[in-house]
């Protein structure tokens, strides 16, 4: 098969022990999936989940015990952290119930869902969509993958960024206003799970501003770290 130009190659995210790698079909990204994040964003209670998509390219691909490099994003001022588990879908399915959400799952990695926080605010003040602020260049950073029956318990585990050093958010995965198959299952009921998605599962609270030249500390217990400097 000839193409009209070159394509654009499959990004794809390494897997501990293994030299295959995951080739990224879409990002999905939950919204507002922690009650404490939720109320620093004002809102409250246990709302039904939504969602939103980034491009497979927005991807940042870090390798474990190395650091990345995000470019400072154009057209904002107020660039975010959000920590996040993300799980990596390895057998696709439609209306999936929770109970059996786990034998869809292949692995688990960090990720960071980076947001221009001021052109969000002002989409949702306008009523409109706001991909221009979640789904930009480099706006995904993700770690390697690690396969699911090597991650151990990710449902207990802590999850944590640090801006330099310091520490921004600290949680744990336990607090997740939906479970990861709780979100599968309202995910697969609105979109066809394909082998090769990424569900960035929701950001606890201390999100926050950071500037060219901070470097970003992200960790769940029991999965490499992902470090990723701001250019």
């Amino acid at each position: 098969m000839s193409y009209v130009f070159t394509p654009v190659p499959v990004p794809s995210v390494p897997v501990v022990g293994k030299t295959e790698r995951f080739p990224i079909h879409r990002i999905y990204c939950v919204g507002r999936n922690y009650e404490e994040h939720a109320k620093e964003m004002g809102f409250t209670g246990r709302e039904p989940p939504f969602f939103f998509i980034k491009p497979a390219t927005t991807a940042v691909v870090v390798d474990a015990g190395t650091t990345g490099t995000m470019a400072y994003p154009t057209l904002t001022s107020n660039l975010h952290h959000e920590i996040e588990l993300v799980v990596a879908i390895g057998t696709g399915g439609r209306n999936i119930k929770a109970a059996d959400a786990d034998k869809h799952i292949y692995g688990y990695a960090v990720g960071l869902d980076m947001t221009r926080r001021d052109l969000q605010g002002e989409m949702k003040k306008q009523g409109r969509p706001w991909c221009i602020g979640k789904a930009f260049e480099q706006s995904a950073p993700i770690g390697p993958i690690v396969r699911k029956e090597e991650a151990g318990d990710v449902t207990k585990a802590e999850i944590w960024l640090k801006v330099n050093g310091q520490d921004r958010q600290r949680s744990n995965v336990s607090k997740l206003i939906w479970n990861i198959g709780e979100t599968i299952e309202h995910l697969s009921a609105a979109w066809d799970l394909q082998p090769g998605d990424l569900i960035y599962s929701g950001t606890p609270e201390g999100v926050a501003a950071v500037v060219a030249g901070d470097t970003l500390e992200c960790g769940v217990a029991g999965l490499p770290t992902l470090t990723v400097k701001i250019a």
